[in-house]
């Protein structure tokens, strides 16, 4: 017998819903930096000024808990006391949550939530994350669990590798905590520093272009290609038993191997070198003020996660080379995982409208799929709007 059970209407004792605690969990963007953090490399990640709302209170019970998604139109139910059985949907991602706190020896009590999110799920800013390090931080703030910043951070991370399945890398839970306004994140995944350097675009902004489309492939794929570099590292590992993931290699080493791996595992390996260093390279263009440089780095990621990591999709590309010969487009790429979701463009902000309108327009007539255009901006991390008073 299952201990969770789902529920479609909004109960009635959510009509005046008081909270106790308010959480804004952010989505995040990445500037450059794709499928690095799992190999233990350099990303340039930014929570931004889109979230999940959640609204939670204590229900004065010891076990019973109940969570409602406006979004979804959907909520579940569960004993804390009672093991957690994986379902099919986003209630995974509060269960992994929970399922960790509890094996940190954590104690929580029955609970009420409700979630708002306004996060477009497939479009690759992370909803899952942002679900996940919501839920995370406002439990620690309900129940005095006196969790670190970076501890909501691993365990979040923790949870949708263990529970949900993903093997996901560290980038997106840090994204959505740590982040500061207006500032984006030269992070290392593999100690974890952290350097914050001012977004200043100039007249640039950020605009989102969503596909709109989600491939089969995107789950799979994602954990087969860190699996094939994992595979990589182990055969270089043979000979250099101190080598624990592709940080550890240079260029030069890798070339030594490449007749020994096959040629997939070498060009994914080749593209995590070489994102690595576009990365650092990123981080030092954007410093320095060169927006243009910046752009042509973007381009190259797109291109590497096209040819050499096979992430992309049709759609994605149309999208980056339909911005190529357009002179207030300094940079254009996939974002995300791959297979779907959206293009990441540094575009001059006068001229968001008219591109959008001219893209729109070439897309549907190519894909017969309506495209849609989001502007971001770098900013702050997972907040807590209302605490108990």
């Amino acid at each position: 017998m299952t201990n969770i059970r789902s529920f479609k209407n909004r109960p009635d004792l959510y009509e005046n819903f008081e909270s106790d605690v308010s959480i804004q969990s952010p989505g995040r963007i990445n500037l450059i930096g794709e499928h690095t953090d799992y190999n233990n490399g350099f990303v340039l990640p930014s929570a931004i000024d889109k979230y999940i709302n959640m609204e939670f209170r204590k229900n004065d019970t010891e076990n019973f808990c109940r969570l409602y998604s406006e979004t979804f139109k959907t909520g579940f139910e569960f004993q804390l006391d009672m093991e957690f059985s994986k379902t099919e949907g986003w209630e995974n991602y509060v269960l992994g949550v929970i399922d960790q706190i509890q094996k940190m020896g954590k104690k929580i009590e029955g609970f009420e939530c409700i979630i708002d999110s306004r996060l477009p799920v497939g479009a690759g800013i992370s909803s899952s994350a942002a679900l996940e390090c919501g839920i995370a931080s406002g439990l620690n703030e309900l129940f005095d669990l006196g969790l670190s910043a970076i501890e909501i951070v691993k365990l979040s991370q923790k949870a949708e590798n263990e529970f949900v399945g993903s093997n996901c890398g560290i980038m997106d839970q840090y994204s959505s905590v740590m982040s500061k306004k207006d500032h984006l994140i030269l992070l290392d995944c593999q100690s974890l520093d952290a350097e914050y350097i001012p977004a200043d675009f100039d007249d640039c902004k950020l605009l989102l272009l969503n596909t709109n489309v989600s491939h089969n492939l995107a789950d799979s794929e994602y954990n087969t290609r860190r699996k094939e570099c994992e595979t990589g590292v182990k055969i270089i590992q043979q000979d250099h038993p101190g080598v624990s993931s592709l940080r550890d290699i240079d260029l030069k080493t890798l070339q030594q191997y490449e007749d020994k791996l096959t040629p997939t595992i070498y060009q994914r390996c080749i593209y995590v070198l070489e994102e690595n260093d576009r990365v650092l390279n990123a981080a030092r263009t954007l410093k320095a003020g060169k927006l243009k440089e910046f752009g042509k780095l973007m381009y190259a990621s797109h291109e590497g996660l096209q040819h050499k990591y096979e992430v992309s999709c049709p759609e994605l590309d149309f999208l980056v080379d339909f911005s190529r010969d357009k002179d207030f487009i300094y940079g254009s790429r996939m974002m995300g995982g791959g297979f779907g979701g959206c293009t990441l463009n540094l575009i001059e902000q006068d001229k968001i409208d008219s591109y959008v309108e001219e893209v729109s327009a070439a897309y549907f007539e190519k894909f017969d799929i309506k495209l849609d255009a989001i502007s971001v901006s770098p900013h702050a991390g997972t907040q807590i709007a209302k605490t108990i008073k």
